[in-house]
């Protein structure tokens, strides 16, 4: 990847030579989490029938619920009024006011698929107990639409197609193999699946659903670790468009066409392709480009290829392109470090831009929170970390500030550019946020992806070692005030930097994070069958690894804990169950070392009620404020 490498060595900071960007002496004002949690989150689009509404989700009510909006300005209308469980809203039906929406129970995962009818009645379309459902997407003519559940066998999806007005089904496709439901072809006769093999290895199958008898053919024959993802047919159902990182460091999109049966190249980009998709009329198509940290996205006539003109747009990325059906509006989300997720709707034909909404909560004015900035350092072995930073306003030589090193989930997962109201509100009460992307992360390269698997615990967190020496390097950190937090694997990583280097961090903060890696490998939720063995890859074998499962959990070394832990969980979270944060607390009270454990009864895997997200961010900045800063 020698285009990566001349762009870290010339991006590369210099440790104490380092003059960020928005360096500011003024001090900022210090908001309450109130006030930051009074901001709107928002998400999701759908045109209705008619073009003149949106659909929307949002938090607005404190916690997540359908919402439509006027496509020229207006008030938001609930559709929904959940005050339980979390309801995100999937789309309008193409020719009424009727309306798909998901919810689980209490963070559990086990997601439903309902509609709201139009005299606002709600109905279960895939009623049962321990099951969970994926939307696939209407048919063109809107007569149907697709859905995937594990009611018949937990650990695989299959695929059933609803009759719009009846809510009729019949199963199209019974999953006896343990692939994935990737894309379905709009004539209806075609099926990409997906299949897992390894985090860094997988292939494409597709299936010709009017050949009776028919068996999903091979699309992706190859030899070594090759990552291949189907993405979308062409709106004519002559080609399969797939991702690819074969011969590469990065993914990029090439098309299978149907009636030859074979591959050509289609697009490609300097980073990782993310996505790909077509409007519903076939008209535009939409990819979006992981770069460094930001998606960038671009918007093409899918005849000719050509750029499509886009209105200015205020600072921030552009996210989550929506066509209405005509195509003539297109619906779609800015969001900057500073700004949260807004709703914009552009009209191509009268060429009106119209912003819809204003999340950020009206007490805080932008400018006292902080731009994010992307630095990258040297580990131990010379392999460069890129990461996410938030300097904190008023931070200087003469005013160094305490700081937190911030994994994130995963393993794979990754720090990216965007409003994060954790991160702002951390930088708001003086702490500078590193938000490191240890080796093992997504988005640069596949090298630099696989080179944490089966070393957990080992070189990923000595990357987060080496990040705190980075930021004590920058001179406006205070090197004896370093924390480390993160969420689900990040939780893990905190585990382990307290257990396996325990000098290291003054403190650290788990939330949801794994102790126990045979019983997390163990425990798995029966639908991720399908990559349990690229689990078992990645991180180890419960049984034939179970020595270095051991090693790895900090469960088992919790004695060598001395320094103060908070731990947060959802007690409904079916990845990383109670359990674990349950015994790793036990565990350290015996060394006689502050913890302090909250723990959510309503919540699962990460938490969608305003209320609670206030406690935790409120009691996580006391727990940092309280051991770093020795405030009471």
């Amino acid at each position: 990847m020698p285009h990566l490498l001349r762009l870290f060595l010339a991006l590369l900071c210099a440790g104490a030579n380092f003059v960020p960007a928005s360096a500011s002496e003024r001090a900022p004002k210090r908001y309450t989490i109130e006030q930051f949690m009074a901001t709107t989150s928002i998400t999701g689009a759908s045109f209705s029938a008619d073009e003149s509404r949106v659909l929307f989700s949002s938090n607005a009510s404190g916690i997540w619920n359908a919402y439509t909006l006027p496509a020229g300005g207006g008030t938001p209308q609930a559709l929904t009024s959940s005050t339980t469980d979390s309801v995100f809203a999937v789309g309008y039906f193409p020719d009424d006011d009727r309306v798909l929406f998901t919810r689980d129970q209490a963070g559990n995962e086990q997601n439903h698929l309902f509609v709201r009818e139009r005299d606002g009645s709600e109905r279960d379309l895939t009623p049962g107990s321990k099951l969970k459902a994926q939307f696939y997407g209407f048919t063109p003519d809107g007569s149907a639409f697709h859905v995937a559940t594990n009611e018949r066998d937990a650990k695989f999806f299959d695929l059933y197609r609803y009759d719009t007005k009846t809510y009729e089904r019949r199963l199209v496709y019974r999953n006896d193999k343990g692939l994935n439901v990737a894309a379905i072809s709009r004539d209806g006769r075609w099926l990409a699946l997906g299949k897992t093999n390894t985090t860094t290895d997988a292939d494409v199958y597709l299936l010709d659903m009017q050949a009776p008898g028919a068996e999903p053919r091979h699309l992706t024959p190859h030899t070594g670790n090759v990552q291949n993802q189907a993405e979308t047919f062409t709106p004519d159902s002559k080609a399969l468009l797939y991702l690819t990182d074969e011969g590469s460091e990065f993914a990029r999109l090439k098309a299978y066409d149907l009636a030859p049966g074979s591959s050509r190249e289609f697009e490609r980009a300097d980073w990782d392709i993310a996505y790909t998709t077509y409007s519903r009329d076939g008209r535009y198509r939409v990819t979006g480009v992981n770069e460094d940290g930001s998606t960038v996205v671009r918007i093409t006539e899918a005849a000719s290829g050509k750029p499509v003109a886009l209105p200015t747009l205020p600072p921030g990325q552009l996210r989550n392109v929506h066509f209405s059906r005509s195509g003539q509006r297109m619906a779609f989300y800015v969001n900057g470090d500073r700004s949260p997720n807004n709703l914009f709707v552009h009209d191509f034909k009268t060429a009106q831009l119209r912003q819809l909404t204003q999340s950020l909560a009206k007490d805080i004015d932008p400018a006292d929170l902080v731009e994010a900035q992307v630095l990258r350092f040297k580990s131990f072995d010379d392999m460069v970390i890129p990461s996410i930073y938030y300097q904190p306003l008023g931070a200087s030589a003469k005013n160094k500030v305490p700081a937190v090193v911030f994994v994130h989930g995963g393993p794979g997962g990754q720090s990216t550019r965007g409003y994060s109201a954790l991160m702002q509100y951390m930088a708001n009460q003086g702490y500078a946020v590193l938000a490191i992307n240890n080796r093992g992360s997504s988005g640069y390269g596949k090298t630099f992806f696989a080179a944490d698997d089966q070393k957990h615990g080992r070189e990923p967190l000595w990357d987060c070692i080496e990040a705190k020496t980075f930021l004590a390097s920058l001179g406006h950190v205070d090197p004896e005030r370093i924390a480390i937090m993160g969420g689900s694997y990040g939780g893990y990583m905190v585990l382990a930097a307290m257990a396996f280097r325990p000098e290291a961090f003054k403190v650290g903060v788990n939330i949801f994070g794994v102790s126990n890696w045979l019983r997390t490998l163990e425990s798995i939720p029966p639908y991720w069958e399908s990559f349990r063995l690229a689990l078992y890859t990645e991180i180890g074998d419960p049984v034939k690894d179970r020595e270095m499962l051991i090693a790895s959990s900090p469960l088992f070394h919790a004695k060598n804990i001395r320094r103060p832990l908070m731990v947060v969980q959802g007690a409904n979270d079916p990845r990383v169950i109670q359990p674990e944060s349950d015994e790793i607390v036990a565990a350290v009270k015996k060394n006689n070392i502050p913890v302090e454990y909250l723990l959510f009864p309503d919540e699962g895997h990460g938490f969608s009620k305003k209320v609670n997200q206030i406690e935790a961010n409120r009691r996580m900045v006391q727990f940092l404020d309280r051991h770093l800063l020795g405030k009471p």
